[in-house]
């Protein structure tokens, strides 16, 4: 991939009235200071990315006791300045000051800076940028990966990718300084203990899925109370001691010790999302990485789950077999919803998942429901009563006003579903289920709400399609514009228009309809438009 070039990074980040940064401290340091440096671009807002800003900071102070000419500038994205005083408060490096807004703006647009934190763009003081994927750089190698290019990353992922090969049960537990696991009484348990066991990994860093640690002890407790060789192994990614000791202290396995380095490297290690709710990985008795979900297995199967120990693949297509069986006893009907379920079959289905009979964006939701069904048929929304909702005269109000199928109600596979898909109260959910009957996402509400039926089918091919063009679209656009017919501020001043990436959506304050992905914005009055309003009456 060809580097791209934005300018010396004194011409970038420099304005006529400003030539310095500034530190938590209030003191100034000059942008000409920074060349021949590697120039980390920090754009995050308030409370969105602790885990990581920590993160960042540990390899920062590292690497500046290394002199090693790195440094890192915070752009702000956050609209108050006391959220900006807060964040900023802690961090170490240098700052874009809050009050030059426009600067801010100007390099959200030039980087075209996504709605979600973090980002961090690495780029030489020449203006070379190196690499877009600072945050994955940073969270997975530290202060390995530096100076963080793509080259050294490409590197580092295939000694990763070799160590996969040759992986022992103490090459994932045992660090060069330490070789022993914390018990839930603060005892040192020796790794060598867990030779030649089934070892599950429970990454966690809070204690919103606490369903599953519920479930998982009982797992535990029962294959300990048999006799198999199983043990769990908690990966903590708390930020708060508090927190490590309160998990540590309630469950009956071990546990890494409290900020131990290696617990962010296995996340990385093992591929996990950055901000993961909870994960378990199985490490065979041969010390080799078992493909198997445990988390998906309890989400499907509950305590049954423990069933299909020791979780090979002869051993899984038993319990998968067994299942069946059970379910179609279950269900000797083949009416689960007021149409055959086998007319469903090969088609693209939302699951209307809402808790005490919520409304929330039902309207929008029918909308873009004719939409797509317009333009495919194999298409089709079932709504899912909530696991509390015992109302059934609410229940025939509700399905009376919504065109799509439900689930009967007071069924028992709703409880199932509301189960098998995390659904605790939340207010409204839609899951996508493709064709072949895996789940696409869970996070429809959202797409819809940004990009309306375009969304559809909701893939991850079809996002990336959908990103490519906002971000195509936009190079053709004027950055800012100076007035508009409708933007009439009491004092004009300097009140831009300036193109930005929405965090959500908005109402054009042209033609009144929803927008989102890009506007043209003033900060000042609250004013948003459309791409195409703004530009029409230039």
């Amino acid at each position: 991939m060809a580097a791209e070039e934005v300018g010396d990074i004194v011409s970038l980040l420099s304005t006529d009235e400003r030539n310095f940064l500034i530190r938590n401290n209030g003191d100034k340091v000059a942008i000409g200071s920074l060349e021949g440096k590697i120039i980390a671009l920090y754009f995050t807002r308030f409370k969105a990315s602790n885990l990581f800003t920590l993160r960042l900071i540990e390899v920062y102070n590292e690497l500046s006791s290394q002199d090693s000419n790195f440094e890192i500038i915070f752009v702000s994205k956050d609209s108050y300045e006391e959220f900006f005083d807060e964040c900023f408060s802690k961090m170490p490096w240098l700052a874009i000051p809050f009050s030059d807004s426009w600067m801010r703006i100007k390099l959200e647009n030039i980087f075209l800076v996504m709605a979600f934190d973090p980002e961090l763009i690495i780029l030489e003081a020449n203006g070379k940028v190196l690499n877009r994927e600072g945050v994955q750089a940073v969270r997975e190698y530290g202060t390995e990966g530096f100076p963080f290019t793509i080259e050294k990353m490409s590197k580092l992922i295939e000694e990763t990718e070799n160590a996969k090969k040759d992986q022992t049960l103490r090459s994932v537990l045992v660090s060069p300084s330490r070789d022993y696991l914390i018990a839930n009484d603060r005892s040192k348990v020796s790794v060598s203990n867990l030779e030649g066991k089934i070892v599950a990994l429970y990454f966690s860093c809070n204690d919103c899925c606490a369903e599953y640690t519920l479930v998982l002890t009982k797992i535990y407790r029962k294959l300990k109370g048999i006799g198999e060789s199983f043990e769990v192994v908690l990966v903590p990614l708390h930020d708060e001691e508090s927190c490590y000791d309160k998990a540590v202290e309630s469950m009956p396995w071990l546990a890494f010790p409290f900020n131990d380095k290696r617990c962010d490297k296995l996340s990385c290690y093992f591929g996990l999302q950055l901000y993961i709710c909870s994960t378990v990985i199985l490490i065979g008795s041969d010390g080799k990485t078992i493909d198997v979900d445990l988390i998906e297995l309890i989400k499907e199967y509950g305590l049954d789950a423990w069933e299909a120990f020791p979780f090979s693949q002869e051993k899984m297509h038993e319990f998968s077999e067994k299942e069946k069986a059970n379910l179609s006893r279950r269900h000797s009907s083949h009416f689960w919803f007021r149409v055959p379920v086998k007319e469903l079959v090969g088609k693209t289905i939302l699951l209307q998942f809402t808790y005490n009979w919520c409304g929330v964006y039902v309207n929008e939701l029918i909308e873009e429901y004719h939409k797509i069904k317009n333009v495919d048929t194999d298409f089709e929304v079932i709504f899912v009563p909530g696991k509390y909702d015992d109302d059934e005269n609410l229940f025939n109000e509700f399905f009376s006003d919504i065109p799509w199928l439900a689930l009967p109600f007071d069924y028992e596979r709703s409880e199932f579903l509301n189960r098998r898909f995390e659904i605790h109260g939340i207010p409204s959910l839609l899951v996508a289920i493709g064709p072949t009957g895996r789940t696409i996402t869970n996070e429809v509400w959202k797409l819809l709400m940004i990009h309306g039926a375009d969304a559809y089918p909701f893939t991850e091919e079809k996002l990336k399609e959908l990103e490519h063009r906002n971000k195509e679209m936009p190079k053709r656009w004027p950055k800012k514009i100076r007035r508009h017919d409708l933007h009439n501020p009491q004092d004009p001043g300097d009140h831009y228009l300036f193109l930005i990436r929405c965090c959500s959506t908005y109402c054009c304050d042209r033609c009144g309809e929803r927008g989102d992905s890009w506007s043209y914005c003033c900060i000042e009055c609250d004013f948003d438009l459309h791409p195409k309003c703004a530009l029409w009456c230039l």
